[in-house]
C-alpha cells in the first residue's frame, strides 16, 4: 500500500490523519488476517522515528525520506520523483517483490503509476476524496482545489488497473466529474470494527466523563472548513437562543484537531464563534483521541452532529452508529447511504445550522425516538464490516494478479462480481 501524504502511524482526528488513515489500517489488518503480508509506504514525516515499524503480525509501515519531515500536504507534489526514486531503491535493495501495489489518495496514485510499471505489477487506487467534489462543494471564501491535482487525478483514473469507491455516490462523481471508465470502478464500502464500536450504558459513559445529567451532543473530526464544525457551534446557539436548553444542562463535545493549512485559523474562528454566540460554558473542545478511545466520546453521546460540506464517506457517522447514537448529518456523498433518515437519523441541507439544530432537538427530547433510532442505527451499521470490505478487495486483487491486464475487457472490469456490492453495469 502507499500512503504518500497522511502516515498511518498518526492519529486519526489530526494534521491530515483523518478517516484514510483508520480505513488503511483497518484493511491492512483484515488483509493480514486473510493471508496476505501487507507493506505500507508512506513518507517519512518525522525524523526520530523508525523507519521500519511493525503495526501487527504481517503489517509493516516503512517510511521513505522524501523532503524535510515538516513539508505540508501542498508541498508534498514537488517531492514525488525523490519518494518513487527512493522507493524503489529501498524495495529492489531489500529483495522484496510485490503483487499488488494498492494507493490511497491521487498523490499515491502518481507514484503508484511509476512503480507498477516498474515492477510489472497491476495497482489498485482508492480516492478517498476527489478535488473537483471538493470544489463543487466548497464554501464561499474557501479557495479552490488547485489544477495540478485535477490534472492529478485524471492520470491516476487513466492509468490505475482499478478504482474502489467507497460510496454509489463516489461511483457517480468519478464517471461523471471525470470520465472514468465505468467497468474499472469497483464498489467496495469501508467497514467499522463492531468489537470496538458498540453500544454501553450511556449514563455511566456520561458520568466517565464528567457530564452527569447532561444532553450530550457531539462532533467528531478535524477541525477545517469543510467538516463545519462551526455548524454544529451555531445548532446549539440556535437552541439556546430557543429557550429549549440552558447552558446548565448541555454539551456540544467536539473532539478532533486542527488540519491542513486552514487548520490554524479554524480552530480559532472556532473558539471566537463560541465566545461570540456566548456558549462558552457548553462546547467543549477535546484533542484529537486515539482511536480506540474514541467509542467512550460516542457512547457518551445522545445526538451526533455531522455537518460536512462533503463526505466520500463518512466513518465518523459509521462509528457514532455503530455505538447506538442516532446521527444528525449533511445530505452528501456517503453520508446518505450511511444515514437512514427518519430511521438511523436525519440528513439535512449542508450549512442549514438551524435544520441541524431541530433535528437534534427531536433526538434530544424525545427518549422513545432515541431509543428506538440508537437500536436501528445499530443493525444498519452491521452491514459494515472490516472483513467484509476485506474479502472483497481480497477477490478483486486475486482477479488482477491473475489477469495481470489492465485492459477493460480484463478479469479487472466491473462485468465480473468482486463480491455481492460491486456495481455491473451493462452498456449499450
Amino acid at each position: 500500500m502507499l500512503v504518500v501524504h497522511s502516515n498511518p502511524l498518526a492519529e486519526p482526528g489530526s494534521g491530515d490523519a483523518g478517516g484514510m488513515t483508520v480505513y488503511v489500517r483497518q484493511m491492512a489488518a483484515s488483509l493480514a488476517q486473510r493471508g496476505i503480508k501487507v507493506d505500507i509506504f508512506t513518507r517519512r514525516d518525522d525524523a526520530a522515528t523508525p523507519t521500519e515499524m511493525t503495526l501487527r503480525p504481517d503489517v509493516r509501515v516503512i517510511q521513505v525520506v522524501a523532503g524535510s519531515p515538516e513539508l505540508s500536504k501542498e508541498q508534498i507534489p514537488a517531492y514525488l520523483p525523490e519518494f518513487s526514486a527512493n522507493l524503489l531503491k529501498m524495495v529492489e535493495d531489500s529483495g522484496v517483490t510485490y503483487d499488488v501495489v494498492h494507493s490511497h489518495y491521487w498523490l499515491s496514485g502518481k507514484v503508484a503509476a511509476i512503480v507498477s510499471a516498474r515492477w510489472k505489477v497491476p495497482f489498485v487506487h482508492t480516492f478517498h476524496t476527489l478535488g473537483r467534489e471538493k470544489n463543487r462543494a466548497r464554501r464561499p471564501g474557501d479557495s479552490p482545489e488547485p489544477e495540478f491535482r485535477l490534472d492529478g487525478e485524471a492520470r491516476v483514473i487513466a492509468d490505475a488497473c482499478a478504482i474502489v469507491a467507497s460510496t454509489v455516490e463516489e461511483r457517480r462523481a468519478l464517471i461523471e466529474l471525470y470520465a472514468a471508465h465505468p467497468e474499472r470502478i469497483h464498489l467496495i464500502p469501508p467497514g467499522v470494527d463492531h468489537s470496538t464500536f458498540r453500544p454501553q450504558d450511556r449514563e455511566a459513559a456520561k458520568q466517565a466523563l464528567g457530564l452527569d445529567g447532561k444532553k450530550v451532543m457531539i462532533f467528531v473530526g478535524r477541525l477545517q472548513p469543510l467538516k463545519a464544525a462551526d455548524i454544529a457551534i451555531e445548532a446549539l446557539g440556535h437552541l439556546v437562543r430557543w429557550g429549549r436548553v440552558n447552558l446548565d444542562e448541555i454539551r456540544l463535545l467536539i473532539v478532533g484537531g486542527a488540519s491542513g493549512t486552514s487548520g490554524a485559523s479554524e480552530t480559532g474562528r472556532l473558539g471566537d464563534l463560541v465566545e461570540r454566540l456566548g456558549l462558552k460554558e457548553a462546547v467543549q473542545f477535546v484533542p484529537a483521541q486515539p482511536h480506540h478511545r474514541l467509542p467512550a466520546f460516542y457512547q457518551a453521546a445522545d445526538v451526533c452532529l455531522v455537518p460536512s460540506y462533503t463526505e466520500s464517506f463518512g466513518l465518523v457517522a459509521l462509528e457514532a452508529q455503530a455505538s447506538g447514537v442516532p446521527v444528525v448529518g449533511s445530505a452528501v456523498g456517503g453520508l446518505k447511504a450511511i444515514v437512514k433518515h427518519g430511521q438511523t437519523g436525519f440528513l439535512v441541507l449542508p450549512g442549514a445550522s438551524e435544520s441541524f439544530a431541530e433535528r437534534a432537538w427531536m433526538v434530544l427530547s424525545d427518549s422513545r425516538l432515541a431509543a428506538g433510532m440508537g437500536r436501528l442505527a445499530v443493525c444498519s451499521s452491521g452491514d459494515f464490516a472490516w472483513d467484509r470490505s476485506a474479502g472483497e478487495l481480497h477477490d478483486l486483487y486475486t482477479a488482477g494478479v491473475r489477469s495481470n491486464d489492465c485492459s477493460p475487457s480484463s478479469m479487472w472490469s466491473g462485468n465480473k462480481p468482486f463480491g455481492s456490492r460491486t456495481i455491473v453495469l451493462k452498456r449499450p
